[in-house]
């Protein structure tokens, strides 16, 4: 393997001069570093950037914590992939840590990126409490801003969307169609993003003066596997709707081959909305009616926020209804697909 020292040796010069004009902290001599380059060239040496950036105290890199139950699914995918990219335009380095099982593994990914001298780290919990991460942001130097989670202590630190609200209009959006008999598949117990869709999802029954049916409301694990077995769920029940949301995309997909095996139509006999807007929802037949949230601002966003704190930047969102052909119109007591 080519060390520095071939570097040296080649050009002519001591290790501390490569060193130096490599580093960019002490002038070298033009014709000096000209030699240094083309030794680099020749021998095809690389320099060790995260050693030499450790020694700067900066290593042009941003850290990204999710816990590896998140990265199954397009929605998640599509997440990372506007993290890197965002990153690469303020020419920076996506690390990526694993939060994996519990509050623990996480504080330990938030570790390690810190001992890696990430420039700043985003958190997208799944475990730690938001109490929890207050006191990491208010503990370290490091610009930490929360993903997808409102902050109490640290406002400015934190790019959520307002999960209740977009759920509340996704079902008034249902509610507008004629339909009075929904039904809703939520995510796991105790995820903040499922639970505050849950309650949009009651919200807006109860101001239309609708009281929500505890039998009509299944739990999910946010997979199209899940989304399919509460599909059967609801049919088992033999208890009348005439459209389901699920709190996301996957499980809706999951939920319309439940009702296609069944013998049911989309959306003559049942309709079906999701959220999240995942790639899939368009192309699926019939293309999927969701709730769009917006990623890519959020990403952008925080971001910005770590890399130029001292300007103004957005932390709520709200969701954009997507209107496709996955909901019916209710008449008469008849779903009546208008596509």
């Amino acid at each position: 393997m080519v060390t520095i020292l071939d570097v040296a040796r080649l050009a002519g010069v001591s290790k501390a001069t490569v060193s130096r004009a490599l580093n960019g902290k002490v002038f070298v001599r033009e014709e000096v570093k000209a030699r240094i380059m083309q030794a680099i060239a020749d021998t095809g040496y690389r320099p060790n950037l995260l050693a030499r950036n450790l020694a700067n105290s900066k290593t042009n890199s941003v850290g990204l914590v999710i816990t590896n139950g998140l990265y199954n699914g397009p929605f998640f995918s599509s997440m990372i992939y506007h993290a890197a990219t965002c990153s690469e335009s303020h020419s920076r380095q996506l690390v990526l840590a694993d939060g994996k099982h519990s509050a623990q593994d996480e504080r330990n990914a938030i570790d390690l990126l810190l001992e890696l001298r990430c420039e700043a780290i985003m958190i997208y919990p799944k475990y730690l409490s938001v109490s929890e991460l207050d006191d990491i942001i208010d503990s370290n130097q490091t610009p930490v801003v929360v993903i997808n989670r409102e902050l109490i202590r640290n406002k400015n630190q934190c790019v959520f969307i307002d999960h209740r609200r977009s759920s509340e209009e996704m079902v008034e959006h249902l509610l507008a169609q004629g339909h009075r008999q929904i039904a809703f598949v939520a995510g796991i117990c105790g995820s903040p993003t499922g639970e505050r869709r849950l309650r949009g999802y009651r919200d807006a029954l109860r101001k239309a003066g609708i009281s929500p049916d505890p039998k009509l409301v299944v739990r999910g694990a946010w997979s199209t596997e899940s989304g399919y077995e509460a599909g059967r769920q609801l049919l088992a029940q033999n208890i009348p709707f005439t459209c389901v949301l699920a709190a996301n995309d996957d499980m809706a997909i999951g939920l319309a081959k439940a009702f296609q095996e069944a013998g049911k139509r989309l959306p003559e006999d049942i309709s079906l909305a999701g959220f999240d807007d995942s790639v899939i929802g368009k192309y699926f037949t019939p293309a999927l009616t969701t709730m769009h949230v917006p990623m890519d601002d959020m990403i952008r966003d925080a971001v910005e926020i770590l890399l130029n704190p001292d300007e103004a930047h957005i932390s709520s969102h709200l969701g954009r209804l997507v209107n496709r052909d996955s909901v019916a119109r209710r008449v008469n007591g008849v779903n009546e697909h208008t596509s």
